[in-house]
């Protein structure tokens, strides 16, 4: 897409510091990064968001991810990772192109928000009623 920066790294005409790619996904270093490792995965082909990818895109994104999360724990001492993916400018989408942020969290980091938050108990009969209505829409 013309002026995407992402379909720009993947032409080749903006450098990164790639760390995989294979026929469907490249992957490379945020060059803003929360943490050590901090890892985007995109499609090559483009796609804004979750509701534009094509399945196997999604499909190549998830499994690079799972190669690239496995040399994360030989590299790096983790507690765990955060694995996020934005929606819409609303959500704080900066870049127009479906990505996949592997965040490596190691000790003596603090807690993401994204995967921090307090738990309240909801109302069964309106989580029911929701359950209910968002699954009638996928048939």
């Amino acid at each position: 897409m013309e002026g995407c920066i992402f379909c720009k790294i993947v032409k080749g005409e903006i450098p990164c510091f790639k760390i995989y790619e294979d026929e469907k996904v490249i992957s490379f270093l945020d060059i803003n990064p929360v943490s050590q490792g901090h890892t985007l995965i995109i499609p090559k082909i483009h796609a804004a968001n979750l509701w534009e990818i094509q399945e196997e895109d999604l499909m190549a994104v998830q499994l690079a991810a799972k190669k690239i999360v496995n040399a994360m724990k030989s590299t790096f001492d983790l507690l765990g990772v955060v694995c996020m993916q934005l929606n819409g400018r609303g959500v704080n989408q900066l870049v127009m192109h479906y990505h996949l942020h592997l965040v490596p969290r190691s000790e003596g980091e603090s807690m993401l928000s994204v995967s921090s938050w307090d738990q309240k108990p909801g109302n069964p009969e309106a989580i029911a009623g929701l359950a209910e209505k968002i699954a009638s829409r996928l048939a």
